[in-house]
């Protein structure tokens, strides 16, 4: 394969010096530009040269003027400086200036002079393979980030799709136990709708309404794993009953646990039985422990065992069931949630004529 001829740059403005070095590179078997003066060379030069040699003292740009502009560019290519015998203070500032090397002139050793010029070759063809190994490794990088964002939008994609499935079959297993009783029946859909309703009310994110609806959706599911038959039955419940009952908010967050993405409803699910004034249960947390979606659900789900069918008393009306909640705003409940609560279910009673 034959090899690449290098493209040389040449800047005398002594024509005897130009014609001189030019032959000698052409004889090399170099391709040779030459121009008279430092201007010349920032007007021709481009990516396509090996080796530029530069004269020191040009009438119009000299050498060292030039090779500043020419770093400024960053054009990466070598600069070799002719300087004349015995001026050896211009061979250290043109080293200074970033100059690869100088050559002496009148030319005599014609190897040396072939030594230093393939050496500066060397440096380009070197510095280009560089620049090229840089594009190479920028353009793998783009591409495997690329796989990557895919992969991972993939496994976001069945990660959600893996939730929602959860979801669903967690919300049909709970929902088959409602209906098999009377008094809890439709009792996880309204507090979710109530749940929702509050959240928006309050100005809550999407994210957090997101939060609200599972923990609303799933804060009765302990229950699924503890027999509940004594709700059932005519009179008010025993002590030992309502230590039974108690324990769904614990259980119902053990069941949650293994589910990662729920983390936050976990702990709604746990303590939507806590009270403000620290006396619920299952840790007696007081409110600057309970988070706004935790102070939501205990409102909401409150306010729906109040005003739904219970064996052991009667249920509340609306009106009643608010006055419950302001009744204990502060204690049991939290005041702005609750005062929130009250206008919002009495603006949607307005709003749509239904009775709640």
């Amino acid at each position: 394969m034959e090899e690449k001829k290098a493209k040389i740059l040449l800047a005398d403005d002594d024509v005897t010096v130009r014609t001189t070095v030019s032959t000698v590179l052409e004889m090399f078997g170099h391709i040779v530009n030459t121009v008279v003066d430092g201007r010349d060379v920032l007007e021709l030069i481009d990516d396509s040269y090996d080796v530029i040699i530069l004269d020191i003292n040009m009438p119009d740009m000299g050498g060292f003027e030039t090779i500043k502009v020419l770093n400024s560019r960053q054009y990466d290519i070598p600069v070799l400086f002719l300087t004349g015998a015995g001026s050896m203070e211009y061979v250290v500032q043109a080293i200074n200036l970033g100059g690869y090397d100088f050559l002496t002139k009148p030319i005599e050793d014609l190897d040396m002079f072939n030594v230093k010029i393939r050496r500066a070759i060397e440096k380009r063809s070197f510095i280009l393979r560089e620049r090229q190994y840089k594009i190479s490794l920028e353009e793998e990088v783009r591409s495997k980030t690329k796989e990557l964002e895919e992969t991972n939008r993939l496994l976001l994609t069945y990660s959600h799709s893996l939730e929602n499935a959860t979801v669903q079959l967690m919300s049909s297993l709970q929902n088959a136990m409602e209906e098999k009783d009377l008094y809890t029946a439709g009792h996880t859909k309204r507090v979710t709708e109530y749940a929702l309703m509050l959240g928006i009310a309050m100005n809550l994110p999407e994210k957090e309404l997101v939060v609200l609806r599972r923990a609303a959706q799933f804060h009765d599911i302990g229950k699924l794993v503890i027999d509940l038959s004594c709700i059932q039955k005519p009179g008010k419940l025993t002590d030992d009953e309502w230590i039974l009952i108690r324990k769904h908010p614990v259980v119902g967050a053990n069941i949650i646990q293994p589910l990662g993405f729920m983390e936050r409803e976990q702990f709604i699910i746990r303590h939507h039985h806590e009270r403000i004034d620290g006396k619920g249960y299952p840790d007696g947390l007081k409110g600057e422990k309970l988070d706004q979606l935790t102070k939501i659900l205990v409102v909401v789900d409150s306010y729906d065992a109040m005003t739904s069918r219970r064996n052991y008393r009667r249920n509340l009306n609306m009106d009643e069931a608010l006055c419950e909640l302001q009744l204990h705003s502060g204690s049991r409940f939290d005041k702005e949630t609750v005062d929130v609560f009250s206008h919002a279910v009495q603006d949607f009673v307005l709003t749509f004529n239904v009775s709640l």
